[in-house]
């Protein structure tokens, strides 16, 4: 591991950052100085499992990260949730000052990795790659906050702002109801001006200045049992075909829509059905000689704003409304994530980004295409403030087994962030 600490810092300590001010110059050495105590604590968090249903190692990675917070003079308070959602709560950190605008840095404290799942500690691969479960998503995005705001209080650059650092320790499978393990979330957003998460980032020089929202559906579909040999006739077509008319029908009309998914993620027919909602499983059986009088089939629907997402409910309802002979059907819908749609405030976030890393020398930034993105925390609050996502770590694999940080990007995306908090903040 030295070997590896040796030949990082000699590569981020040559740049020379020419159009820096000498505060902002100060604060990039002090993260370059900083960066082995980053990459340890980053170790030492990813060897912690914090699987959603993990509640022990959840809070254990937030006391961890809260111990750092401490020390840089926020005050820190765990937000514990009810007994119910089985969820271990919140990580909330915050200071309150008078200076620049007011920021709410969001990370998560979860990943998807459960106990029961083989494990992947922290490991270095070679000098720029490093593995481990939720290294990248996201304890690297939220390392990356803890390691910009030491540079910043380093040099007293924290005094008087107002910063709020959060970090859910649900994200991956958040609770139900939402309103009540994001109540908090949001309530606390409102107070500020700017939302940043720091999700995966998509290298250096993307971010995201919009991210579709998710929800659910439910397609049910009745017919007329009988014998086959009298299908398309008295005895109509069945809950099957019904059904497949339907999901093709939503595919004709709506699958050209630019950032529109809807994916049927299980289907299920036949003369006998039990289909549990909630496990999102069933079982079911039928005879190739009977038609089949029950059909279920359940998917989701992503969408960048909620009218995207209402216009394209009342097609699919209109679609379900035109029944096959002999056949009845039903769909009901379920709200998951919100959408954060592009806003022209979000667009000049961006662009206030972009400048800190020219002036840093990594290059310019833009806005990333919103469908290669899934949900995230920041949508709950997206309608409130300005925001911006994807300022994380970078790497790839995320969610899989081998998920992989980069270690050259990464004190780069630090310092970068650091750079834009100081400017947020004055």
């Amino acid at each position: 591991m030295r070997i590896y600490f040796t030949s990082l810092l000699l590569f981020i300590g040559v740049v020379v950052y020419a159009q820096l001010s000498p505060v902002e110059k100060k604060i990039v050495q002090t993260v370059n100085e900083q960066y082995k105590l980053t990459v340890q604590l980053l170790k030492e968090s990813v060897d912690i499992n914090s699987g959603t249903f993990n509640s022990t190692g959840v809070k254990a990675v937030g006391e961890l990260y809260a111990k750092e917070l401490r020390a840089l003079g926020f005050t820190v308070e765990w937000v514990s949730l009810p007994d119910s959602l089985q969820r271990a709560g919140h990580l909330v950190a915050y200071r309150k000052g008078t200076k620049g605008k007011k920021l709410f840095l969001i990370g998560h404290l979860d990943t998807v990795f459960e106990p029961d799942m083989p494990a992947n500690p922290f490991t270095w691969l070679n000098d720029s790659t490093a593995t481990g479960q939720g290294v990248n998503d996201m304890k690297g995005g939220d390392v990356l906050i803890i390691a910009a705001l030491k540079a910043m209080h380093q040099h007293g650059l924290l005094d008087n702002t107002s910063i709020t650092v959060y970090m859910t320790g649900d994200e991956e499978n958040a609770g139900d109801p939402r309103s009540v393990s994001r109540g908090d979330f949001i309530n606390r957003a409102k107070q500020h001006d700017i939302a940043l998460a720091f999700e995966t980032a998509s290298g250096m020089n993307i971010a995201a200045t919009a991210r579709r929202g998710a929800s659910g559906w439910k397609l049910e579909v009745e017919g007329k049992q009988g014998h086959s040999s009298g299908v398309f006739g008295n005895a109509g077509y069945g809950s099957i075909y019904e059904a497949a008319r339907i999901i093709n029908s939503f595919r004709e009309r709506l699958s050209q829509e630019q950032y529109l998914t809807f994916n049927p993620g299980l289907i299920m027919g036949g003369s006998e059905l039990n289909y549990d909602t909630e496990a999102q499983r069933g079982e079911v059986s039928g005879k190739t000689n009977i038609i089949s009088p029950r059909t279920v089939a359940i998917g989701d629907l992503r969408f960048i704003s909620e009218e995207q997402k209402t216009n394209a409910r009342n097609v699919m309802r209109e679609i379900v409304n035109q029944s096959l002979p002999g056949t009845k059907a039903s769909i009901s819908f379920s709200d998951g994530i919100p959408s954060m749609p592009p806003t022209t405030g979000n667009e000049k976030l961006a662009a206030e980004l972009s400048k800190a890393s020219e002036d840093l020398g990594f290059g310019k930034v833009n806005p990333g295409n919103p469908g290669s993105r899934g949900a995230g925390d920041i949508s709950y609050v997206a309608q409130y403030l300005d925001c911006l996502d994807g300022l994380g770590a970078s790497g790839r694999g995320a969610h899989a087994p081998g998920e992989t940080i980069n270690l050259n990007e990464y004190p780069k995306l630090i310092q970068r962030t650091a750079i834009l908090l100081y400017r947020l903040t004055r």
